[in-house]
């Protein structure tokens, strides 16, 4: 595991994308969120699509499409996120259909991908959430294999909603080094220490969501 004192605060701020995805977050806390983001230095915020649009200086905007379940119909996350590109996301996090994965199913979790990489085209970044947790690693394997394949730029752990679990870095690890530097990974759910956030990025993180980004930074020096 990687030390958590052999990165800095502004290093692993620029890998953050500051988080606020409860269904229960009001305008004020996303306002909330934006400056708090700007004033600890990281590289985004993610907030639901029906907070679109927010005005986020300086800041990457990311929202997430089929969120949290993955089981909407390809066509809705598409539109959801061609949505959301209209209304000023630069990046879509989508879930895939995580019971199609369990069961070797990757040619419709390719056409899930492809319909929504169509559908924002090369104006967003698109990560992949795989959920992990819930897949065991051939699984995890086909699936990155496949988000490639549809043109992914990032595939990522969790969404964090899942009762399986969030991040972890048997899983971070597998990704890297499935996609081997062609695609970013991004850990995501559950990471709320330093020595997590540190661990993550040792496995092969390159991008790190969190909602707990002030409690993480804290712990690295300046």
């Amino acid at each position: 595991m990687a030390d958590s004192a052999s990165l800095t605060r502004s290093e692993v701020a620029a890998m953050i994308d500051h988080t606020l995805l409860a269904p229960e977050a009001t305008p004020a806390e996303v306002a909330a969120l934006v400056e708090e983001a700007r004033g600890l230095g990281v590289l985004a915020i993610c907030v639901s699509p029906s907070m679109l649009p927010v005005r986020a200086p300086g800041l990457v905007v990311a929202t997430v499409a089929g969120f949290p379940s993955g089981k909407h119909h390809s066509l809705v996350k598409g539109a959801e996120a061609r949505l959301a590109v209209n209304q000023g996301a630069a990046e879509v996090d989508m879930v895939i259909d995580v019971g199609a994965a369990r069961t070797g199913d990757y040619t419709a979790v390719l056409a899930d991908i492809v319909t929504v990489r169509e559908a924002v085209g090369d104006r967003a970044l698109l990560k992949v959430i795989i959920e992990s947790a819930a897949l065991p690693d051939q699984a995890i394997v086909e699936v990155c294999r496949v988000a490639e394949r549809a043109g992914a730029d990032f595939v990522k752990t969790s969404t964090g909603f899942h009762p399986a679990g969030g991040a972890g870095a048997h899983a971070v690890r597998l990704m890297a080094e499935t996609v081997g530097g062609r695609l970013g990974v991004k850990a995501s759910g559950g990471i709320r220490t330093a020595a997590a956030a540190a661990e993550m990025i040792a496995a092969g993180a390159t991008r790190l969501g969190l909602s707990k980004s002030r409690d993480v930074l804290d712990g690295f020096p300046a």
